[in-house]
């Protein structure tokens, strides 16, 4: 619930994040809530825990982009609870709502300038809301930086609080960091670890010279060379298989 002043008697009145219209319940006036022009506050509750953080980090380690063993051998240095500002612009662009989210803290973390916010899960953000211990990056960013580039007209403009896991990491005595979002556990990630490809390079030009040999072949005994493409295509189909489980 948040709470404002009513415009005709001046009493505190209590409304729903989705409330259009409130009743007065000291002179019955009814009060249309304009949000076009508020600085509204909103937060999202922490729906991923530390626990399940850390597993998400390994699961997403042991993808077959990232490096072998990554989601074994990756050594986590720090894992931080954080509370992250974005500004949230609802705007009627030709007459259709579009939703616009900015950062309102400068930051080089991955992932930050792209969150998508769950418009359902939002909780009002005041002092009855608990951060758990959350760390609060702090603003740094105005509001009015981003108004003058928004297309259409203000439906809605927030400040949102959004949750999030800062997890740093060492892989071969290197740093790296990942960013996962507590409210759907997506990961986002700059720079990290890359699996060997000279493996599956050397795969691939063993059977592009021994295709290209059969082919030449082909051209002096036709039933040798289906033969032999045969034998290079499960010859290949195994190396890669084998690359895949050991690489």
């Amino acid at each position: 619930m948040a709470s404002m002043k009513c415009t005709k008697c001046g009493a505190p009145v209590e409304f729903d994040t989705s409330d259009k219209f409130v009743k007065c319940s000291y002179c019955s006036s009814q009060i249309f809530i304009d949000r076009s022009g508020a600085g509204f506050y909103y937060a999202l509750p922490f729906s991923v825990q530390e626990n399940d953080a850390v597993g998400i980090f390994r699961r997403w380690a042991g993808g077959s982009t990232r490096a072998k063993d990554l989601d074994k051998l990756a050594q986590i240095s720090s894992l931080k609870k954080q509370y992250f500002p974005v500004y949230m612009f609802r705007r009627d662009v030709n007459g259709m709502e579009q939703v616009y989210v900015e950062p309102a803290a400068s930051t080089t973390l991955p992932g930050l300038h792209n969150l998508k916010v769950p418009g359902g899960d939002l909780k009002v953000f005041d002092d009855k809301f608990s951060t758990n211990g959350a760390e609060m990056v702090k603003i740094d960013i105005e509001m009015a930086h981003y108004l003058s580039n928004l297309p259409g007209a203000a439906k809605e403009q927030a400040l949102v609080y959004f949750p999030i896991w800062r997890l740093d990491y060492v892989f071969e005595q290197r740093n790296y960091v990942t960013v996962i979002s507590a409210s759907s556990g997506e990961v986002f990630s700059g720079e990290f670890p890359p699996r060997s490809s000279s493996a599956y390079m050397a795969v691939a030009g063993f059977g592009f010279l021994a295709f290209l040999a059969e082919g030449m072949l082909a051209l002096f005994s036709h039933l040798l060379a289906v033969g032999l493409i045969a034998v290079t295509i499960v010859g290949v189909f195994a190396a890669s298989n084998f690359v895949a489980r050991r690489m």
